[in-house]
């Protein structure tokens, strides 16, 4: 398993509601799906409707609540990008991603799944994102959707 630093936030609303050991593995076991063997660092950040919609308007363009964002620091799966110089301390920092609760707990009951299952998704989604996943092209969203579902099928057998 890669190691990996960790850092999350969550927002005083929603500390009491989310098991941040649960967030962990599910970053864990997303980066051990994508062959991530290096120690990278991941931040984190569980938050509300009004953050994510601030965020989303700021950094995209789009005026209203989103599930997940993610913020990359480098573009790792782009072959035409310039290679990443390691950073001195041997840590690869790769970005931060941000969650909205409230999105998710909707999206959770529509899709008639856990809130739980729901935040495995989305951090796994905003971890692929990070490696440099996308989903634009169907070939892409093909190959970011089974990876999410590696990923839950992980997380749901080592429960």
């Amino acid at each position: 398993m890669p190691k990996t630093r960790l850092s999350i936030l969550i927002e005083k609303p929603f500390a009491q509601l989310v098991d941040e050991s649960w967030l962990r593995r599910a970053v864990e076991l997303t980066l051990v799906c994508a062959n991530v063997s290096s120690t990278v660092e991941v931040e984190l950040v569980i938050a509300g409707d009004t953050t994510i919609r601030k965020l989303n308007r700021t950094y995209r363009g789009v005026d209203r609540t989103t599930d997940v964002i993610a913020f990359a620091l480098f573009q790792s799966a782009n072959e035409e990008a310039e290679p990443f110089i390691m950073p001195p301390d041997g840590i690869i920092h790769l970005g931060e991603i941000v969650i909205c609760y409230p999105q998710a707990k909707r999206q959770a009951e529509e899709q008639r799944h856990t809130l739980e299952r729901e935040l495995a998704l989305l951090v796994a989604h905003g971890v692929l994102h990070l490696l440099g996943y996308d989903h634009e092209l169907p070939e892409d969203k093909k190959k970011m959707r089974a990876l999410e579902t590696k990923v839950l099928n992980e997380i749901e057998t080592k429960k």
